[in-house]
């Protein structure tokens, strides 16, 4: 079972719900040690006081903060632990919004949040029910770790989890990637379609989103403890330059098909597919503009600016 990171409540109206904090993921890549190479000797990193010049113990180390050059205001845990924020042993709840209305860039960690025994077992249900049925997330304030976070909770298969936020104002402009000034085709965009739709799949189970790369370190530290030759690495694919946009769209579509064992011959049906699809959306639009102008038509005037 995981261990509880932390402990509090969800405050929702005048509802309370006492609930443990765990991690709702694991982390499974193989960790390394640093080591002198001349003799393998394990290296460590030591904790030495500048003042004394001398290596000092875990009990020995608090936070502070330097507000002045050489002044320091020591902060302990319990200090963090009773701050005068009502956040502090609690996830305050303070708005319900659309999923959708989250831009993902800000949404961060997820921890499960278990009920705090049978007191808190009807209340936390009906937080579990009420989330479902309303098709919202919750967006609340907490406190850890010395500083006041943005949450979003959420509900996975009758768990409610916690995911951290980014605050609005930590969020960079995007303007500052600044793409170059193209435009693409119809057809081009049409291509796109089609590669995404070949590309398309109902979940993300199978070897394609499996975590080669620790499989391959694992089968490396296996051959060297064992003294045998090093497993080869595969040649990696040389990128090619895009010359011909629609001719590299369609030579994917053509792979994508072929490596789910679908007819490779398929560029035409997918070209077709994604033209439909896109030609649906135009009636709409125009049937749209034509009973705006018969609107107008019937004296109707425009507000002015």
């Amino acid at each position: 079972m995981p261990r509880t990171i932390w402990s509090g409540a969800i405050s929702f109206g005048l509802v309370t719900v006492p609930i443990h904090v765990q991690s709702a993921t694991e982390n499974h890549s193989i960790q390394f040690h640093m080591y002198h190479l001349e003799d393998m000797g394990r290296v460590r990193t030591r904790k030495v006081c500048e003042l004394e010049d001398r290596e000092i113990q875990q009990s020995e180390i608090g936070k502070g903060y330097e507000y002045a050059k050489g002044k320091v205001v020591p902060i302990s845990d319990e200090e963090l632990r009773d701050l005068p924020l009502p956040t502090a042993k609690a996830i305050e709840i303070e708005a319900f919004v659309p999923l959708d209305s989250i831009d993902p860039i800000q949404i961060g960690d997820g921890y499960y949040l278990a009920p705090d025994g049978q007191v808190a077992a009807k209340p936390y249900k009906l937080l579990v029910q009420a989330l479902g049925r309303s098709s919202k997330v919750a967006v609340a304030k907490y406190a850890w770790s010395g500083r006041e976070r943005l949450g979003l909770l959420r509900i996975r298969d009758g768990a409610i989890v916690l995911h951290a936020m980014h605050w609005p104002d930590e969020i960079r402009d995007p303007s500052a990637v600044d793409p170059p000034n193209e435009t693409v085709s119809e057809e081009e965009i049409e291509g796109a379609l089609a590669l995404m739709e070949s590309m398309t799949r109902e979940d993300l189970d199978g070897p394609d989103f499996e975590d080669t790369y620790t499989d391959a370190l694992a089968k490396v530290i296996e051959a060297k403890r064992d003294d045998r030759e090093l497993p080869e690495a595969p040649e990696p694919e040389q990128p090619t330059q895009v010359l011909d946009l629609m001719a590299a769209l369609n030579q994917s579509v053509e792979k994508a098909r072929a490596s789910r064992g679908e007819d490779a011959d398929v560029r035409e049906l997918s070209m077709k597919t994604a033209a439909k699809k896109t030609a649906k959306k135009q009636p709409a639009k125009k049937s749209a503009v034509k009973k705006r102008a018969g609107k107008e038509a019937t004296g109707r005037r425009p507000r002015s600016a």
